[in-house]
């Protein structure tokens, strides 16, 4: 409405010069001063960065654990201070989902984002990444462009198809990697007990986030020529069955990757490893906090503060997603429960020296 009203005023102020055939300083003073206010105007309903603008962020979590609840709570406290500092709003309250691990969830919340007509969507874990871009991709707006997407967690971004590359990821996509270090793990592992002859891998073989993991545990097991024996389980009980079978074959460690499936039920199947006395390596620190040995792997609450920038980026700074690199992060924390430690007399002191930084827990559902 300010452009019409300032863009009348103008053309009564040509008519004007017109009818007299000159005019005063004073008068193309006002002009000049109406044409900036127009352009002003104009930029500023262009501009992404407009003032008091609100942005819908569809937040969409895989599941219910304490890593990707961390990094929700992160995602959203860097969207509130970069809004305060920006006068902006990014909205997300209402566009806050949890799809439960289930396919027919993260579908029926994709259509309904779309339905929705949010901003952006900011998946967490692999999974509900995929669902995300598939859904977006089939379902442009009106104009033919798509949804950005802003992913969170994504273990192996080229590995699951969501990215050509980390450099450049094409399409509407781009976010943050947990990418784990697996060799450094073993490397922890075979520290604390260097005459280990048989090493359980225990994981959802559905999860993409630990294909590439488990293989490379695969390879430096045979290159020591130690023995592996694999477990897995795509529910809590089947887990529950997987361990039991796994500690049954006398395995000295275990190593569990990025996996969600596994996180969900490491509460449930911390105390048999503790019974047996065998040492739970994993790939996230909430592992440890639910009562595993180790987890190894990136700050999570980082990893959701560079997804909120990431979101920023796009939609307040204009920048495109399909040329916006995936950020990585540092991959060098160790987390050790202190109880679980103790209950299985692990020496964990050699830690320090190869990793970037030791953090002791105890056991509890969340991070405080």
């Amino acid at each position: 409405m300010k452009k019409k009203v300032l863009a009348l005023l103008l053309s009564a102020a040509t008519m004007a010069a017109m009818v007299t055939g000159c005019g005063s300083a004073e008068e193309a003073t006002t002009s000049d001063a109406q044409t900036e206010e127009t352009t002003e105007a104009e930029t500023t309903e262009a501009g992404a960065t407009a003032e008091g603008t609100v942005y819908k962020v569809g937040i969409v979590q895989y599941v219910d654990d304490a890593s990707l609840n961390q990094i929700v709570s992160a995602v959203q406290a860097q969207l509130d201070a970069k809004g305060a500092e920006l006068g902006v709003t990014f909205e997300y309250a209402d566009y806050t989902y949890n799809g439960q691990a289930d396919s027919t969830t993260m579908n029926q919340i994709a259509a309904d984002l779309i339905a929705s007509e949010v901003d952006i969507i900011v998946p967490v874990a692999t999974p509900t990444a995929m669902v995300m871009q598939n859904a977006t991709a089939e379902n442009p707006k009106e104009d033919g462009s798509l949804i950005p997407v802003v992913f969170s967690a994504v273990t192996d971004p080229v590995g699951a198809g969501l990215a050509e590359s980390m450099e450049a990821p094409g399409s509407n996509i781009t976010g943050t990697s947990d990418a784990l270090n697996t060799e450094a793990v073993f490397d922890m592992m075979f520290a604390a007990n260097p005459d280990i002859t048989k090493v359980g891998l225990l994981y959802d073989k559905s999860q993409d986030s630990s294909t590439a993991a488990i293989e490379a545990a695969k390879a430096y097991c045979e290159a020591k020529g130690v023995e592996v024996v694999e477990k897995t389980g795509t529910t809590n009980d089947e887990l529950s069955l997987a361990t039991d079978a796994l500690l049954a074959t006398g395995v000295e460690a275990v190593f569990t990757p990025t996996d969600n499936t596994v996180m969900t039920a490491e509460l449930a199947i911390y105390e048999k490893f503790i019974d047996a006395g065998v040492p739970h390596y994993c790939g996230a620190d909430s592992f440890a906090l639910n009562g595993a040995f180790l987890g190894y792997g990136v700050n999570y609450e980082d990893l959701g503060t560079a997804t909120a920038d990431l979101v920023v980026e796009i939609l307040v700074n204009g920048a495109d997603p399909a040329s916006t690199a995936v950020v990585t992060m540092d991959n060098g924390i160790a987390t050790v429960n202190t109880e679980t430690a103790e209950a299985i007399g692990m020496d964990y002191s050699m830690f320090a020296d190869m990793c970037t930084s030791l953090v002791e827990i105890q056991t509890a559902k969340e991070f405080e």
